[in-house]
Parts: C-alpha cells; structure tokens; sequence
C-alpha cells in the first residue's frame, strides 16, 4: 500500500452525477475534504422493438428474468411496453443486489412478486440464489448487445438450465478525453467493463501513472486487470458493499498511513 499513499484530492465518478444533494457521495467529499467530480463514460441507446423482433424471442415463454443493472430493468419493460407483452404475475426475478431488486418497484408489486437477490452482489452469490428455485424455470437474461456477463452464461449453461439473453439496448462510449486532459484525478471508479473499455478507445496508450483506480464489480474488475491496470479499490466484498464504503475505506487508509 505504500505507493499509494498520497494525498487523495479529486475522485471522479464514471457516473451520471446524483440527482440528490443528499448522496452518500457528497457526504464522502465533506467528510474527507476531497473533490468528488462525475461524469458517464458510456451511454446507453435502446434497441427498438422493430429491431428486437429479429431476434425471435418470446418473452412470455419465460418463466424467470435474470437482472444485473438497472438499465436491464428499464429496458425489458421498455421492450414488453412496446411489443405489448404482459408480463406474468408468476415470473420469478433474479436480482445481482437487493438495490437492483429493489428497482422493480418501478415496475411491478414488489410485495406480490417472487424477487431474489444476491445478498453480497457477487455473482457467486446470486447463483447458489438461482441454484435453490432453477426447477423447471425458463430464463431470461436481457444483456446489452456489446456487453454480457460471460459468468452468469457459462454458469447457466454448465447447470443445463433453458436461458436466452436477448439484446435489448447497446452501449456506446462517451468521449472523455477532454474531461481527463483538463483535469488530473488521484482516484478514477468503474463500473462496467464498457467503461474500461469506453477509457482505453479513447485513450489506446492510457498510462496510469499512480492514478488510483477502482471497480464496482467482478466484471468490471475483470476488465481493468486484463487492460493491465493496477486495481486498488474493489466492491462489493463482504465489509463494502458499495463504492461509496469502499472509497470510505480507501481514504480511511490513506488518513492512517500519513
């Protein structure tokens, strides 16, 4: 750890910035006097119904949704809305935390549904959720066109289960060249390997240079460790659930070590 203690001024977020002046984010920035600064790395674009139907998936035809994000959740219903699917009152849901299940609620009647989750989001976790109700379940697993969780497909495979993971939006990088030449950041979080990939299409050669890098997310700390980055901050593990406590913890040890 000692090469990384040093005075931690300005995180960046590669995040939309909180709609709320109340987030555990900004509480973070006071608490350790750092400037916390946002801005998405990716954008994500729906995959209209027009063109989902070329995949020939029949929605009704299954039995349990597998959820990963939110922006999963905003699409499939998106995609049922306009091809006028009426989702059963039966499905069973698969959730990778319970903040992603919680979401649903948007949705559906959370109370009248069968919702699970995985208790620490780690995908292991949310298989042996999977592995106790996967008796003649049929699963759906909406992905991003450019982007789906290897893991979650080679596990569902492996225990023979019916699945299909429909495209029902793609995900695009942002341009972020400008934001990190004009600023110099101590701490940069991920949250999806797409945003790994969004910072090496726009920056091929990207030298970390002592820059502290985060990932919210076996995948995405997948991601950063096959660019050959050197990953520091890692959640959810069993003391940080979130990224907000991992930074927490971070920049804990970083006010020890000085």
């Amino acid at each position: 750890m000692g090469q990384t203690l040093k005075t931690i001024k300005k995180i960046l977020i590669t995040q939309p910035r909180p709609e709320s002046d109340k987030s555990p984010y900004y509480e973070l920035a006071r608490k350790y006097k750092v400037e916390m600064e946002f801005f998405p790395f990716i954008r994500l674009e729906a995959i209209p119904a027009k063109e989902f139907r070329k995949q020939k998936v029949d929605i009704a035809h299954y039995s349990a949704v597998i959820f990963t994000s939110r922006n999963a959740i905003d699409h499939f219903f998106r995609t049922c809305e306009e091809l006028k699917v009426n989702v059963s009152q039966d499905t069973k849901y698969f959730c990778i935390s319970e903040a992603v299940a919680l979401y649903l609620q948007k949705f559906i009647l959370y109370r009248k549904r069968k919702v699970f989750y995985s208790a620490d989001g780690t995908n292991k976790c949310l298989f042996e959720v999977i592995n106790k109700h996967k008796e003649n379940e049929r699963f759906l697993y909406p992905c991003s066109e450019n982007q789906q969780d290897n893991e979650i497909v080679n596990w569902l495979k492996q225990h023979k289960c019916e699945f299909v993971t429909p495209f029902m939006y793609r995900t695009i990088s942002n341009d972020v060249r400008e934001v990190l030449v004009r600023h110099e950041y101590d701490v940069i979080c991920f949250f999806t390997p797409s945003g790994v990939k969004s910072l090496l299409e726009n920056f091929p050669a990207y030298n970390q240079n002592g820059t502290v890098i985060g990932a919210f997310g076996s995948n995405t700390s997948r991601a950063i460790m096959d660019a050959g980055l050197h990953l520091q901050i890692k959640a959810p593990e069993p003391q940080v659930p979130s990224m907000v406590a991992a930074l927490e913890r971070f920049l804990q040890e970083q006010t020890k070590g000085k």
